[in-house]
């Protein structure tokens, strides 16, 4: 085994390059490249051990792993489940080509607690499918800019037993959640309609995960987590992811559809936040 030093944070990680270029990949992953993962990818006795050395509770920042094999469950759900009519891939190749890339997210993390042998064995697969690492971010279209003060002001309401603004905005967005239930509904179709027909399925999953992940921090100030099934604040999630996911397809929907998901929650958006309004 390689000899390694305690990481704390992944800004701290020797091979953060590769571990970023792996994690970025993951909403760039093709239709066309799932069955090319399952191909590559072979469970032999190596592999098995190198995988149960990178992911013991010694290796570096385990946690962390295992949370972005959530993550990647998450974005790929539709393709394991295999029922929707847009998916194109059996879910057998799926399962194999996530089992890939899942040592692939586990090499690059432990690579400094693995020998080159058994870091080789786990990115194998990985590599021959994309032999660069890249850092690219995600295209999330021309309502970009948007999309992500959204995202960044999210977290304001995690605070909010601590912070006026914060209480005062997701009350705001609680009472909003009630108004126009069908219409956003019917929008919210219409927008998933407009990211499967745009291929952006994958991002759609990445946006609704970073908008649930924003809202369900602990306070910084008292370490407070949300209650489990908290229905006031999975009204508001809802009321947030939706309008993170309108903007992402903004392009491919008609303006007045965007509208009825994004306006509820446009006291979020940076310049825009008067609570007496």
């Amino acid at each position: 085994m390689a000899s390694t030093t305690t990481i704390a944070r992944l800004d701290e990680h020797p091979n953060l390059g590769e571990v970023l270029g792996v994690l970025a990949q993951l909403a760039h992953i093709r239709d066309e490249d799932l069955p090319r993962l399952a191909a590559a990818w072979r469970n032999t006795p190596a592999v098995a051990s190198a995988r149960a050395q990178a992911l013991s509770p010694d290796s570096p920042l385990v946690c962390e792993v295992l949370t972005a094999f959530e993550a990647l469950t998450s974005l790929f759900a539709d393709d394991l489940r295999g029922q929707a009519s847009y998916v194109t891939v059996e879910p057998a190749v799926t399962g194999a080509a996530m089992k890939a890339v899942r040592d692939a997210i586990a090499a690059s993390y432990a690579k400094p607690a693995l020998s080159s042998i058994d870091y080789a064995a786990l990115m194998r697969a990985w590599r021959e499918v994309y032999p660069e690492a890249t850092v690219e971010e995600p295209d999330l279209g021309p309502q970009a800019p948007r999309l992500k003060e959204l995202l960044e002001t999210l977290p304001l309401l995690s605070r909010r037993c601590h912070d006026q603004l914060g209480q005062v905005l997701y009350d705001v967005l609680l009472n909003r959640s009630f108004l126009q239930e069908s219409e956003r509904a019917e929008a919210r179709d219409a927008a998933f309609e407009a990211a499967v027909l745009t291929s952006r399925r994958r991002l759609w999953a990445l946006v609704r995960r970073t908008s649930e992940e924003g809202l369900s921090r602990p306070c910084p100030t008292c370490h407070r987590r949300p209650e489990p099934r908290d229905r006031e604040l999975e009204r508001v999630t809802s009321l947030c992811t939706d309008a993170a996911c309108a903007l992402l397809v903004a392009d491919a929907l008609p303006d007045a559809v965007t509208e009825i998901l994004t306006d509820p929650v446009g006291l979020l958006v940076p310049g825009q936040r008067d609570p007496s309004s």
